[in-house]
Parts: C-alpha cells; structure tokens; sequence
C-alpha cells in the first residue's frame, strides 16, 4: 500500500515509511492511495471470525507485504486482549464499550498497535533509537505510555496541558518513567500539538534526532480504530434496523477510521459527530464554512479540540464533497450543563454510568433519534467513569468503585517537566 500526503499528493511514501515520520516532509497527514472493499462473503462469514481474524483482514492492505503475516497477527493479538461488548442502554440505544484495556480508553488500541508496527520495523532495519513525540488532551498520552513502555528502540515524550486532564490520566502519564518523559506545558492542548507539528518540521531537530508521532495523525494510530466497528456489527448484525455510530469526537480519527470502514463495505447507515463545546467540525455542517478555534476546557476534555487533525482525512474519503459528507455525517454540540444532565438522568433511570465523553456521544444519539426514530443506535464509551472520577460521582451523587490497575498508580509521585514555549521543547529534545 502505498500513502500520499493531503498537502501534496506528489509525495508518496510506503506504510514504514509513513509510520516512522508520522508526518509528511510537507506538514500533511498520509492517506491511502487505495481503500478496497472487502468482498460479501467476509460479512456473511463474520459471525464465525474471531476478533483477531476479522482485523487481519481489514487491515492487511494497509499494511501489505511490509510486515510478514504472522508477525502482523502476532501484533494483532497482542494488541486485541480484552473485549469490546455493544451494551443495552434503553430501547433502541446501545453503547459501545471501548475501555476494557489496559489504561480504560479507546486509545489503547491505535497505541498497542502502533508500538508494534514501529517495533517490528526498529529490529528490522538500523534505525537507531527513535523518539515518539505526542500532544495529549487526556487519554492518547496514557494508552501512548502503556503502549511503548520499554519497547526496545523508542524514547517516548509526552506534552499535556497544565491543569487540563483528570488526576487519574495525568497519573497514567507521568509515573511510568523509564522510557517514558512527559512534559507539562503552560497552554491548551492545541498549544501542545501545535509544538509537536513545529518539531517535526525543525531540521535543527530532526538532523539530531530520529522523530515520530504517536497521536491519530499517524496511519498505525488511526487506522486500527476501524477494528471497533466491525466488532460492533458483527454483535447487531441480526438486526433489522438501520445502523447509526454517534461518535464522541476531539481529534477526529475515532470517527473517521468508522468511515473508512464504511468505505470498505461496512453496512453502516450514519455516523454522528458529538462535540463538546469545540464544535467546529458541528458549526461547518451547518454553514459549509470551516473555522478553527482556541480550544475551550470542558468536562470532556479529551474533546477539547479546536482545530482538530483528523477532519481533513475525513473530507478526503468524501473526494472533498460536501454534499456527500453531509450525507454521512451529523453533528450537534452540547454543553457541560446537558452532559452533566445526560449523565445523571440515565444513571436514575437504568443505573448505567457514563463518562462525560460517552454522555455527549448518547446526546448525540438522542438528539439524532428523535428525527430518525427508525434507526438503531450506537454510542461510544471512549473511557471508563473511573478516569473522570470526580466529575462523576459529583454528577449522580455515587462512588465509582476504583479498578485495581488505578489503584496501583495512584500512590505513586508525579515526575513531569514544566515547559511554556515552543523554545522549551527544542531545548529539551536537543539536550
């Protein structure tokens, strides 16, 4: 499989190729050059698959002939060790659970599968020790940690935005040490990934050090998030409703990696957007006119993205046609006042418990469902309750009972560096 990056389609590159820069020369994302669709037959098979067979086969002609078949499914079981049930919520409304992994997020599958992709390809070639560098608004910095820990070959720095994630996701991410670094930086998350997009480009940098990037904008963190919804069909596929996915969505590669997977044949009907307030993505569906934001701190934080990457990939499966987007794709925006209500009123009224993400998922969903009441629908629980623990035993008044892997992390101290300034991540990448 060959990559073209979305600012030059004149630069192509391989999958390893575009897996160790993570970025193009040019600032793009890579893209597919081909997305095939899968044949009939492998839908009609899919109940008699295992998790691991069913993502073999939708990720191998990404991957192509640049990881041996056995390596790939070593790095596929590896990377799918727990499960991924669709739960009954209400009538006509299930969730999705993404956070039975090893740091409770979703993330901890483009993570685990990227850390093997880049490890295959380090003790294949001579390319001496690379750093992975990544921006995280809450969960990628844990799932990026967990994942690269003590993976031989890789350095991993982490920048977070000072005061802007949960207690229990800056522990995940700043306690590990080892090979993992994270830096704390005085700003928003955009800040931090704006850092990590001027890194990449620095040949001051870039001369002295070998760089990646572990957030979605890499093809090996994105594109294994389209496992989950073949997962998902393969428990509804029995119904006989129209398929609806509303997707709690910051950085957008959850979402798009659901199209992607539509694009390959998956009967999926729609997909929603459920944006927090950071909802450019929701205001240019409304007015086909894309304005990026300062991001605004939420209760969902992951989400609390203004410009977020992913959205151009999204516009490149539809050929950059609106009208056809629009098709695919709803969006709606929710407060902090609607998600706290979501939260506590479904809590009352079938003792199911969500995160602030997955609340503004159902929103979504809801919100969606009441001009589409044919449509079965599916939100996404992108992170155990436990990981916003506060915001949540305050919104439905209960304890949230503390897994024993948080538990563990919680007693141990903090080790992080301070940073304000892009000058401050030059100086410490080159010291």
């Amino acid at each position: 499989m060959k990559y073209f990056s979305l600012n030059d389609k004149s630069h192509i590159s391989n999958y390893e190729n575009a897996v160790i820069r993570g970025l193009a020369p040019d600032k793009g994302l890579y893209f597919p050059q081909e997305i095939r669709k899968l044949p009939a037959t492998f839908f009609n098979e899919l109940q008699h698959l295992s998790s691991e067979e069913i993502a073999f086969e939708a990720i191998k002609s990404f991957v192509g002939n640049e990881i041996p078949e056995n390596e790939l499914k070593g790095i596929i079981s590896q990377t799918l060790d727990f499960d991924f049930p669709v739960a009954e919520v209400e009538e006509n409304v299930g969730t999705l659970e993404l956070f039975h992994g090893p740091t409770l997020a979703f993330k901890d599958v483009g993570a685990k599968f990227m850390a093997g992709s880049l490890g295959y390809f380090i003790k294949k070639g001579d390319l001496g020790k690379i750093t992975v560098l990544v921006a995280t608004s809450g969960d990628t910095g844990g799932a990026v940690a967990n994942g690269f820990l003590d993976v031989e070959g890789i350095d991993v720095v982490i920048l977070y935005p000072k005061g802007k994630v949960s207690e229990i996701q800056e522990k995940q991410l700043t306690t590990l040490g080892r090979n993992i670094k994270a830096l704390e930086v005085n700003g928003a998350f955009d800040d931090c990934q704006d850092m990590v997009k001027k890194a990449f480009l620095d040949e001051e940098i870039t001369s002295k050090s070998k760089l990646t990037s572990a957030n979605s904008i890499n093809v090996a963190r994105w594109l294994p998030q389209m496992f989950y919804y073949f997962f998902a069909y393969k428990q509804l596929q029995k119904r006989d409703q129209k398929l609806v996915f509303s997707v709690p969505s910051g950085n957008f590669g959850n979402i798009c990696a659901g199209m992607l997977a539509k694009k390959m044949g998956l009967p999926i009907d729609h997909f929603i957007a459920a944006n927090n307030a950071n909802n450019s993505v929701t205001e240019y569906l409304d007015s086909e006119i894309y304005k990026s934001k300062p991001s605004i701190p939420t209760i969902s934080n992951a989400m609390d993205v203004g410009n977020p990457s992913n959205f151009v990939r999204v516009q490149q499966l539809f050929e950059n046609s609106f009208p056809h987007l629009k098709e695919s794709l709803s969006s709606y925006s929710f407060t902090d006042e609607e998600t706290r209500e979501a939260m506590q009123r479904v809590f009352e009224k079938t003792g199911y418990v969500m995160d602030p993400h997955g609340a503004v998922g159902y929103l979504g969903l809801k919100r969606f469902q009441k001009e589409n009441p044919d449509y079965y629908g599916v939100f996404l629980e992108t992170a155990h309750p436990v990981k916003f623990l506060n915001t949540v035993e305050s919104t439905i008044d209960q304890k949230i009972q503390i897994p024993g892997s948080i538990q563990q992390i919680m007693g141990k101290s903090k080790v992080s560096k301070e940073i304000s300034s892009y000058e401050d991540l030059k100086n410490y990448l080159l010291n």
